[in-house]
């Protein structure tokens, strides 16, 4: 099977991982285009438009002509330009998925992308946390995956135990609850709390995960699920705080089929600072919540598993 992804830019790598991941795991092949860069993560590109010369457009044209699947990322359809192409003139006899990631336009307009599917009679579609079930129901959700084996992802070994630093990496401060977490440390500090808030904004991806692999507490947000900054530092043995709410819990159960999930959850800043003080002031839970987020990643929600769950949905296309 020839799968192509098309994005308007990758949401945090999620496109090209899968790619890469299908492409070692599977025999089916995946290539990635995209149009735009956004921020400054530097994730691996494939078919980046703006970068393709001559020869370039010709490998994508041929994507787009050999494809069995168009896999759309978010906002992305079959209308969106890719230079001289469009996917449209492409798309006869292709299984068409829409893959949605909480994109802001997804998220402030819950039923306009239900109607638009109703419409077209697509069923295929995908989303990438619990939560956004609750916008798309008729949708099956795919978690993202990362690469537990790669080194990026492993625990540092021998890091030093101090100063005690905790990670966190906003892409949007607004949807990630910076400003609570900023009022949080505040608070700690004056209450002579000595912790350090390592605030990865806008770096490239590789830097961030190696100093995720530096801390000893990793902060994603309180907004009811995860995002792909609790995988990366659960993969790294980092205890990792997130709000999640008791009905992904139950999704996030049902996928891994472990009823223990390793997340430290805190879903208000009360919580949040009884949470992070724990951690820093009781060594042996911190490294048991490290150890157990590691095992978690290799037993539940390694690689392998997520792109078995992605290919047996691609078997129903």
């Amino acid at each position: 099977m020839n799968i192509l992804m098309i994005a308007v830019n990758d949401p945090a790598g999620t496109a090209i991982g899968f790619a890469d991941a299908l492409n070692r795991r599977t025999g089916h092949f995946c290539r990635v285009v995209t149009l735009e860069t956004r921020y400054n993560h530097s994730w691996r590109k494939d078919l980046h438009v703006p970068n393709l010369d001559e020869d370039g457009l010709g490998e994508l044209e041929q994507a787009l002509r050999s494809a069995d699947v168009f896999h759309f990322h978010m906002t992305a359809d079959e209308d969106l330009r890719l230079g001289p192409f469009l996917p449209r003139d492409y798309m006869h006899g292709k299984a068409l998925v829409h893959h949605h990631h909480g994109h802001p336009d997804f998220r402030d307009n819950p039923g306009k992308y239900s109607h638009k599917y109703r419409e077209l009679n697509r069923h295929n579609l995908l989303v990438s946390t619990p939560d956004l079930l609750h916008i798309l129901p008729e949708a099956h959700w795919q978690p993202n995956c990362v690469n537990e084996q790669d080194p990026a992802y492993q625990p540092l070994t021998n890091k030093p135990q101090a100063p005690l630093r905790i990670a966190h990496s906003p892409t949007r401060w607004d949807l990630k609850n910076t400003d609570d977490l900023l009022g949080v440390m505040r608070a700690l500090s004056a209450d002579g709390h000595a912790l350090e808030l390592d605030l990865i904004d806008d770096a490239p991806h590789g830097d961030c995960l190696e100093r995720k692999r530096r801390s000893h507490i990793a902060f994603d947000h309180m907004q009811g699920y995860y995002g792909m900054s609790s995988l990366e530092s659960l993969a790294q043995g980092v205890p990792t705080v997130a709000g999640l709410s008791g009905w992904c819990m139950d999704r996030m159960r049902e996928f891994t089929g472990s009823i223990e999930l390793p997340w430290l959850v805190a879903r208000d800043a009360e919580e949040l600072k009884e949470t992070l003080t724990h951690l820093a002031y009781d060594t042996d839970a911190r490294h048991e919540a490290g150890a157990r987020s590691r095992d978690f990643m290799e037993r539940h929600w390694s690689e392998e598993r997520v792109i078995g769950r992605l290919m047996g949905f691609y078997e129903t296309l």
